[in-house]
């Protein structure tokens, strides 16, 4: 089976490769990305290194000859930024894979998604796939994310879409390092009472799903997962697990949710009309540390045969251990 897998050379994408030449029936990956750092470089015979840019329609055709399943976990993923831009990252590329995937015929499609698009600023519990989805998403890159999702539902190449929620683990630079890096600034608090409760997701877990879906049979082609590791927990201890495996002093000081969504109101105001830039905290991102948010995963169990394979706690230990060995 000869696999093209998108985004090999960012975290979920270098991990998954990694995980991938394990299996005797995988005989040849082609990854692709931007730009290849040398510590997520995979050093394997099955592995062949094609770097470019998927926004080019000739390279992605080239890129797709003779490939039984493409794997596109490429994107965009920031809480803020340009509708152009994640529009173009998001969903163009996507329509460029997809077109390609069809010429080719390419056996099947796998496609990273995101459950930012279950969203609604509340508290959620146990998210099925099947859920309403809001009519506003809540920023450009979950709108752009669930568009790329309906490409791939309306084209009439088989498909297997996965949602998963928070990846962490060995190499994660988006999630941990983000909070961290607010830590040192002094700008992280516990928003709320610090008690809600959320899925996170090993990126190893995630890797396994994609394996999965990778041999799946007819009953599970042609329909969207959730992916976690399957054992809801308190965001805070978890993030205070971090902070203080890492050397830093616990987090204890607290903000009201409604002080903070205001702050972030007025700093996204500030972004959008006068620096241009990123602000530093956005109300998405109060949400996201203060609400709750479960997904059920039962249908990925009962039909994708997926069962996580390694538990919270212990890609948390692995980031830190990473993370140390590499600040």
């Amino acid at each position: 089976m000869k696999i093209l897998l998108t985004g090999a050379t960012g975290f979920l994408g270098f991990r998954t490769l990694e995980y991938l030449v394990g299996f005797n029936y995988v005989k040849s990956i082609i990854a692709t990305g931007r730009k290849l750092d040398e510590k997520r470089k995979i050093v394997n015979s099955k592995v062949k290194y094609i770097l470019g840019d998927l926004t080019n329609e000739i390279f992605v055709n080239e890129l797709t000859y003779n490939v039984d399943i493409i794997i596109n976990t490429a994107a965009l993923s920031s809480p803020w930024g340009i509708k152009k831009e994640f529009e173009t990252a998001n969903v163009l590329t996507q329509k460029y894979l997809i077109q390609s995937a069809s010429r080719n015929k390419i056996s099947r499609f796998i496609y990273i998604s995101s459950p930012s698009i279950y969203y609604n600023g509340k508290d959620r519990f146990n998210v099925k796939e099947s859920d309403s989805l809001p009519k506003n998403f809540v920023n450009h890159y979950s709108k752009t994310k669930r568009e790329a999702e309906i490409l791939l539902e309306d084209s009439a190449l088989d498909y297997i879409i996965l949602r998963p929620r928070a990846i962490i683990g060995r190499g994660d630079t988006v999630i941990m390092p983000r909070l961290i890096s607010a830590y040192n600034l002094g700008r992280l608090k516990i928003i709320g009472n610090g008690k809600n409760l959320v899925d996170l997701t090993s990126v190893l877990n995630v890797a396994h799903a994609i394996e999965r879906s990778i041999v799946a049979n007819e009953r599970a082609i042609n329909n969207i997962y959730n992916i976690t590791d399957g054992e809801p927990v308190l965001l805070w201890k978890n993030i205070n697990t971090v902070i203080e495996g890492i050397g830093m002093k616990r987090i204890k000081n607290k903000i009201n949710f409604c002080v903070a969504n205001s702050a972030a109101f007025f700093l996204e105001l500030i972004s959008k009309y006068i620096t241009k830039k990123e602000p530093s905290l956005t109300r998405y991102s109060v949400g996201v540390l203060s609400k709750s948010f479960t997904l059920d995963i039962s249908k990925a169990k009962k039909i994708l045969g997926y069962s996580p394979i390694i538990k919270t706690d212990e890609s948390i230990n692995e980031f830190i251990k990473w993370f140390k060995s590499n600040e």
